[in-house]
């Protein structure tokens, strides 16, 4: 009997380990562009799915904004259903918010989340790999990004929102490997020409940033800022779990909002005052601040000399006697 290919095997045993401990008998969807990464994804739990109980499927979501993408999006559906999974294609209308790429994102998570509350899914299964998440790391730091945002993609979380799971089994497979393994299963993936396309940040960095690093620096330069991430991300659990401990103590109701004790803030160090900040308002308005305005926010209990409300992303921070009072209703900071 012929021996299983190592590309093969690799990705097979990444999605077997995210996928164990889901319920049995649930649904998995795979988000699937048809590149190779999704495409090795989408077969790797065609194989392990079902030997755990669970039904696959795939969602493939055509943005629209290349000619022939509705080919495309078909071609990736039939290639779903030839490694066993149920396809579905929805089609979404991409703004203009933020720009082109996160727009798209935005619209293509939301019909991610449309898609797995439709099928009751246990999880949405990604196809970022070990190389996307070193991508991210350098470009967090070429943006003066903190330690959160440098810890990169998580293999596992929760949408604060909609209560999705989304699980990225593969960040700790490269790029190559997911290649290998379409390439060994006789699979055609499709070239994305967005990802070659150097008007965007990504491709630069993808095809010229690391490419140099590792001529410069010797190779795992890739591996070594996927560790970085790893490592920033459990920085990020043990201050979450600091923050835990501290914030049911420190906060009370407010009118339209919640309040935070200004004397408890400066009696703690300024890493942690900054995060509860920045977990008061993701917990209460699903909003994320930059460092700037997290900064703003600190200096009503540090610096205050009288200055007014600071309007945030989704609410507006005010100092009111003792307390930081955060109130939903400000515009978009």
């Amino acid at each position: 009997m012929p021996s299983l290919n190592p590309a093969i095997a690799e990705v097979r045993r990444a999605v077997r380990a995210a996928l164990t401990g889901l319920p049995s008998g649930g649904t998995v969807l795979v988000a699937l562009s048809g590149g190779a990464d999704s495409l090795a994804l989408a077969a790797a739990t065609a194989f392990e799915a079902p030997k755990l109980g669970m039904r696959a499927a795939s969602v493939t979501v055509d943005h629209g904004l290349q000619a022939g993408s509705d080919e495309v999006a078909l071609a990736a559906a039939r290639a779903a259903a030839e490694l066993g999974l149920d396809p579905l294609v929805v089609r979404v209308e991409v703004g203009s918010a933020g720009g082109p790429e996160a727009a798209a994102r935005e619209a293509r998570y939301g019909a991610l989340r449309d898609a797995a509350r439709d099928a009751g899914a246990a999880a949405v299964l990604l196809g970022h790999t070990l190389d996307d998440q070193a991508e991210s790391v350098l470009l967090g730091l070429a943006r003066g990004a903190g330690a959160t945002s440098l810890g990169g993609m998580t293999p596992e979380r929760i949408d604060d929102v909609s209560g999705v799971r989304w699980l990225r089994p593969l960040l700790e497979v490269r790029r190559a490997t997911t290649a290998a393994a379409c390439a060994a299963a006789g699979l055609e993936p499709w070239l994305d020409p967005h990802n070659t396309d150097d008007r965007y940040r990504r491709v630069r960095v993808r095809e010229r940033v690391l490419p140099v690093l590792e001529a410069e620096l010797g190779p795992g330069v890739a591996e070594a800022l996927a560790r970085t991430a790893e490592q920033l991300r459990e920085d990020a659990r043990a201050f979450d779990d600091m923050i835990a401990e501290t914030i049911e103590d420190i906060v009370e109701p407010a009118e339209a909002g919640i309040a935070i004790s200004v004397a408890a803030l400066a009696a703690n160090p300024p890493a942690l005052r900054h995060r509860i900040i920045r977990h008061v308002v993701r917990s209460e308005f699903h909003e994320s601040l930059t460092r700037v305005q997290t900064l703003e926010v600190a200096r009503l209990v540090t610096d205050y000399t009288g200055q007014g409300p600071i309007d945030l992303p989704g609410c507006r921070a005010r100092r009111v006697g003792r307390l930081i009072e955060f109130s939903a209703g400000a515009g978009d900071a």
